[in-house]
């Protein structure tokens, strides 16, 4: 939801830094490297039950995360690889943080409780493989209420506020629940005559009329054969 009504303006905004990026050494991946290693720290925070720290590492860590991108466009080196690695890195980076918070509801709360980030996590790895499948097919897939951007906001309010970082986990998987069958509808829908189906009916339709054609011309040339 965030990711397609405040992509552009944010991507305005560090559009400069970008720039400024970019008279350094660093590439776009070095800044994917960054973010996942602060991620990891702010993993670790959490799990042990320092949740503010854990909050402070969770907002360092999106911000390169942000700025990759920026400094890819700046400096011309956006690439299907650098998309590629980004985008592994931020799953990896998504399951570090939901297994920390796993880890300290299972030390202060109990056991079971455990089983509710992982629950998050599962649902999201559906919502992720669904526009990644999607796009494979030609099929656009973005958008619903539970994006990354909103699950990253929401577990920074709940390692604010701890009393309130169980009910907003279980908010977070009735929301993203609800993406996942609002993703499912809209490609199903699209997915009706999708784009690659479509090219292949049309390739199909072309070959059969390229040799109605040919038949037709080899009709039309053909020498009649003399009476013996």
């Amino acid at each position: 939801m965030f990711d397609g009504k405040f992509r552009t303006p944010v991507d305005k905004a560090v559009k400069p830094i970008g720039a400024a990026l970019r008279k350094t050494r660093l590439t776009p991946d070095h800044l994917t490297i960054l973010g996942l290693l602060v991620g990891v720290g702010a993993a670790v925070a959490i799990g042990a039950g320092y949740l503010r720290l854990g909050l402070v590492l969770v907002i360092l860590a999106a911000l390169p995360d942000l700025l990759d991108g920026a400094l890819a466009k700046a400096s011309d080196t956006a690439s299907q690889r650098g998309a590629f690695f980004d985008s592994t890195v931020d799953r990896i980076t998504d399951s570090l943080l939901l297994g920390g918070i796993a880890w300290y509801l299972a030390s202060e709360e109990s056991p079971h409780m455990a089983l509710l980030p992982f629950a998050v996590m599962a649902v999201s790895s559906i919502i992720s493989y669904q526009r990644a499948k999607a796009e494979s097919l030609g099929i656009e897939a973005k958008g619903g209420l539970m994006e990354r951007a909103e699950r990253i906001i929401a577990i920074c309010v709940g390692l604010l506020f701890p009393v309130l970082l169980v009910p907003i986990l279980w908010i977070m998987l009735v929301l993203t629940s609800i993406t996942a069958i609002q993703r499912f509808v809209k490609v199903w829908k699209q997915a009706a005559v999708a784009p690659v189906t479509a090219a292949k009916i049309e390739m199909r339709r072309s070959r059969r009329q390229s040799r109605r054609v040919a038949r037709s011309e080899r009709r039309r040339t053909r020498v009649p054969r003399r009476p013996s």
